[in-house]
């Protein structure tokens, strides 16, 4: 399938013609800062699966043309035109004839002189209590993700007498929760999965109490520290990698391009893994003038970004070569960290992800979770989303407590929740 031909419309989606050709999303808007990364991230957290994608850019305005496909386990039907009007949100305005984009910018204002929207979005807290059942959870989760409600931190509690307290710390894409439709809206979507065994179900402003929860978070164990975020098992599992078909390469090539570094990634495929490169090289604060990306039906991506430092040169400081070489082997190696440890006589499964420099974490990371968990069978007795700072870096660290009658788990059991779950999150069947 060929590049849809330009027009004046900022996004374009158009479908394939046949059952499995994928979808083309196009893009061509001006450019900004980490505007490639942003695109990746709401693509990811639709549910879609990047095979091949082109982007390039002269400093000013870009052309970003995905070829997508939606992952089928678990997830419903992409909204696509909800997904254009997503992707019309992050694109920058263009400039009125004779007026500078980065002018305006610098300003606080828009291309179309309006103020640029500011600060941090509102949050509620839902909280609910009902009955507990198996995959609860997840069926909450799937319900705020139609709605486009972010969970920002959760607090899951199991009684004796098999009742469930959630607190969730939300906030609305749409930015209407306030109103008394939206809630209403959520009520009954939530009504639909809670049944009749709810007994109460409320969403309300947080408070700047409630709001310093989201911040507030209990520590992690040296042990744990070690288990998850130890570079030495990175080295291994690169070791390891490096003998099999999903065997790792980065490199950099200045003498191809008279202007432009050339980064070249040769890796196996997962789920996010654009964005995983786009997130990296972003709060690496690299440029991409032009970039290749695309993924085999083995399992092999292969991509190539001509870059440059922020100051428009090329990246000849061998150091920075090596550091920006190693950092995205060790991101494309291990986005995320999954580890089933002990919590007392009790399992508990954690996660963590890298938050972005701007201050976001992975998408769908939670949804995924409670999908594999279902999936398995495993009932949550306790969770809760929290960041922690390790090495100078902010990790997004999901803490599911798996219940009393986990805590004589076998090896092989232990194993298939922890492959389950890391499956899951990489698209890995």
């Amino acid at each position: 399938m060929g590049i849809p031909s330009p027009s004046d419309e900022v996004v374009q989606i158009v479908h394939g013609d046949g059952a499995g050709d994928p979808t083309v999303v196009t893009v061509s808007c001006p450019d900004k800062t980490g505007l490639g990364c942003d695109l990746c991230r709401l693509v990811l957290l639709f549910g879609l699966n990047v095979h091949k994608g082109d982007m390039s850019t002269d400093g000013r305005w870009c052309y970003i043309v995905l070829w997508v496909a939606a992952s089928r386990r678990g997830r419903p039907p992409v909204a696509w035109d909800l997904l254009k009007e997503r992707l019309v949100d992050l694109c920058p305005v263009p400039a009125p004839f004779g007026v500078d984009t980065a002018y305006l910018a610098a300003a606080g204002l828009r291309g179309d002189g309006l103020a640029l929207p500011a600060g941090e979005p509102q949050v509620f807290l839902l909280k609910f209590c009902c009955y507990d059942r198996m995959g609860l959870l997840h069926d909450v989760t799937c319900v705020l993700c139609e709605m486009e409600l972010t969970i920002r931190r959760v607090k899951v509690s199991t009684t004796p007498d098999g009742r469930v307290m959630d607190l969730f710390f939300i906030t609305d894409a749409r930015e209407l929760l306030h109103t008394k439709s939206r809630r209403e809206e959520a009520y009954e979507k939530l009504q639909s999965v809670l049944g009749d065994s709810v007994t109460s179900c409320e969403i309300e402003s947080a408070t700047e109490d409630m709001s310093s929860c989201l911040q507030a978070s209990a520590l992690l164990s040296p042990l744990v520290l070690e288990q998850m975020f130890s570079e030495v098992d990175v080295i291994e599992e690169q070791s390891s990698r490096s003998r099999s078909d999903s065997r790792l390469s980065v490199t950099m090539d200045n003498s191809l391009s008279p202007v432009h570094t050339l980064i070249q990634i040769q890796c196996g495929d997962h789920k996010g893994l654009l964005y995983d490169i786009m997130r990296t090289v972003k709060d690496c604060n690299i440029q991409i003038s032009y970039g290749r990306f695309y993924a085999g039906q083995k399992g092999r991506c292969e991509v190539d970004l001509f870059a440059v430092q922020s100051d428009g040169k090329k990246i000849l400081d061998q150091q920075k070569q090596r550091t920006m070489c190693s950092r995205l082997r060790t991101e494309l190696l291990r986005p995320l960290r999954v580890a089933l440890v002990n919590r007392g006589p009790d399992a508990e499964l954690l996660v963590a992800n890298p938050v972005e420099v701007s201050g976001k974490g992975r998408p769908l990371v939670f949804y995924d979770i409670t999908l594999a968990l279902k999936n398995l069978h495993r009932r949550v007795f306790l969770a809760e989303i929290g960041r922690h700072v390790v090495d100078d870096r902010e990790w997004e660290v999901y803490r599911v407590h798996l219940g009393e009658d986990d805590h004589e788990l076998s090896c092989s059991v232990r194993s298939k929740i922890v492959d389950g779950v890391t499956n899951m999150l990489m698209g890995w069947d």
